[in-house]
């Protein structure tokens, strides 16, 4: 994947949050935390792991259905400026059209941990939301970024069971 353009969707997202207010304050960084295996991370990006990571976290090989990927795995306390971009536009998730049209919702996953779905997008700054469609539109201007976001979306279904 283009750096130049990974680089520039991290940095665009790096000081914006779904709130005005650290919303980890509201849950307890449900997000954050390993699950009671001690399991849990987020994929990075295609590239990203020279960009997120450090002491406070490993990087490890993972499956996306057919695609090698790698997921960063950490113990719940991050470098905020390193986080992965996965983490920083959660609880969104990118949904790509056939036409390869960008739009976001919810994660599957975030339905469990994040109180702010009760709310609805109306829930969330504005700003948020439409800086990470913006930030995913300029991931998927690059083909293998498009390819790892159509990926993401299959992986994150499996996910939509129905209470």
């Amino acid at each position: 994947m283009n750096q130049d353009i990974l680089s520039a969707a991290r940095a665009k997202m790096s000081n914006i949050c779904p709130l005005e207010r650290d919303c980890g304050k509201k849950c307890g960084a449900a997000c954050c935390q390993p699950d009671e295996d001690g399991q849990g991370g987020m994929y990075l990006f295609p590239g990203e792991s020279e960009l997120a990571g450090g002491d406070w976290a490993s990087i490890m090989p993972a499956m996306m259905g057919e695609r090698e990927a790698e997921i960063l795995v950490c113990g719940g306390q991050c470098e905020r400026d390193r986080r992965p971009l996965g983490c920083m536009i959660f609880p969104l998730t990118p949904v790509v059209d056939e036409d390869g049209s960008i739009s976001v919702r919810f994660d599957y996953r975030a339905r469990r941990m994040c109180p702010l779905l009760r709310y609805g997008m109306g829930g969330l700054k504005r700003e948020f939301v439409d800086t990470v469609r913006e930030v995913l539109e300029m991931i998927a201007s690059d083909e293998e970024g498009l390819q790892f976001l159509r990926d993401w979306q299959a992986l994150e279904e499996q996910f939509d069971f129905r209470l």
